[in-house]
């Protein structure tokens, strides 16, 4: 007896999680197979990442890549809905909580975290394979790579930003909308913009933009391209206000990404090896591309100077008023500062160069 009809009612059994989504005429039975064999990078998994992978991953999209350079603390837990306290007690880098809870929400689909940065010299490597990028990131250094990128190969991605009460909005299909430097034409210059640690933020508007973003990245993986929003949404939920912001004037300037084709994130004209952590009084460090570094014997190594914990993702190492967390890659981020100069010192003083 063939085999097929039991195929069929077992792919039937599986899309019945969907059903209640699968109903929205738009959407239906094939848009929902659609999302199934899609393909996502979800670059940052902290506020907007982590809820984009939850709603992504409750939607049926059959493959989330989770890149997130950061590990937890408490004060993660006021917005990043994927976390709990468990996680940061343990220690964890975002991607690895994340993936455990995304797991547990849906089985049939899978999930691939990477405790790492996204900079130009991997961002093809963390690409590979996927039909969609989505920014849950912190800083407009890698949004500016994302939007290199996204115009070389093609792939689209959806920007998204929040500060305060207010956030942000973009989708770029690469050839048929504006670009984020359509938008802006270069990064704003450092100390001239607000921050989490000087503005503060509202979950609520982080829920709202990462809702947008998520919903964007249905429309185009389900194979409803021509629904996307072809603007920059504004949203202010203090004062009640949203925005559509029509950016197709801004296609026919001088764009030098769109028009010019320079890409100087990617290819590493822009790039730099420290940064900044908004809204965490602390810097990251990377070593040249390739460093590795043996967590063992970095962490005996430091136990005669400060208190260390450590597990098989990190070494950690309170020094006085400084938190010097070292990743297996050689990267390293110092708490307790927001100075370059402070943070490049104590790596060298304690992890070495």
């Amino acid at each position: 007896m063939s085999r097929e009809p039991a195929l069929d009612q077992r792919a039937s059994a599986d899309l019945d999680r969907y059903v209640r989504q699968m109903r929205y005429a738009p959407l239906g039975d094939e848009g929902q197979r659609r999302l199934l064999a899609g393909r996502a990078l979800i670059c940052g998994c902290g506020a907007l990442g982590s809820v984009i992978a939850n709603t992504l991953a409750r939607s049926g999209v059959g493959f989330l890549r989770v890149v997130d350079r950061d590990f937890l603390e408490t004060n993660n837990l006021q917005r990043q809905v994927l976390f709990d306290e468990e996680d940061v007690a343990a220690g964890l880098p975002k991607a690895i909580a994340a993936a455990a809870k995304l797991r547990k929400i849906n089985s049939q689909i899978t999930i691939e975290p990477l405790v790492t940065d996204v900079d130009h010299t991997n961002v093809r490597e963390l690409t590979e394979g996927t039909d969609i990028i989505l920014d849950g990131t912190d800083n407009f250094e890698t949004r500016m790579l994302l939007n290199d990128f996204s115009l070389e190969s093609g792939i689209p991605w959806v920007y998204g930003g929040c500060l305060g009460a207010d956030g942000q909005s973009m989708t770029i299909l690469p050839g048929e909308t504006a670009c984020l430097r359509c938008l802006m034409h270069d990064t704003p210059p450092p100390g001239t913009t607000p921050t989490c640690d000087t503005a503060g933020i509202l979950a609520a508007i982080v829920n709202i933009i990462a809702s947008l973003q998520a919903n964007e990245a249905i429309k185009i993986l389900s194979g409803n391209r021509q629904a996307i929003s072809r603007g920059l949404t504004v949203v202010d939920i203090w004062d009640n206000r949203i925005r559509q912001i029509n950016l197709d004037a801004l296609r026919v300037g001088e764009c030098p990404a769109c028009n010019k084709r320079e890409f100087p994130w990617l290819s590493g004209q822009r790039a730099s090896h420290s940064a900044i952590l908004c809204g965490r009084n602390a810097v990251q460090l990377s070593p040249p591309r390739g460093a590795t570094v043996s967590l063992p014997a970095l962490a005996e190594k430091l136990r005669g100077v400060g208190r260390v914990t450590e597990n098989r993702y990190l070494v950690r190492v309170a020094i006085d008023d400084y938190l010097l967390t070292v990743f297996p890659d050689g990267r390293a981020i110092i708490g307790g500062t927001d100075d370059i100069a402070t943070a490049r010192g104590l790596y060298a003083k304690f992890i070495g160069n």
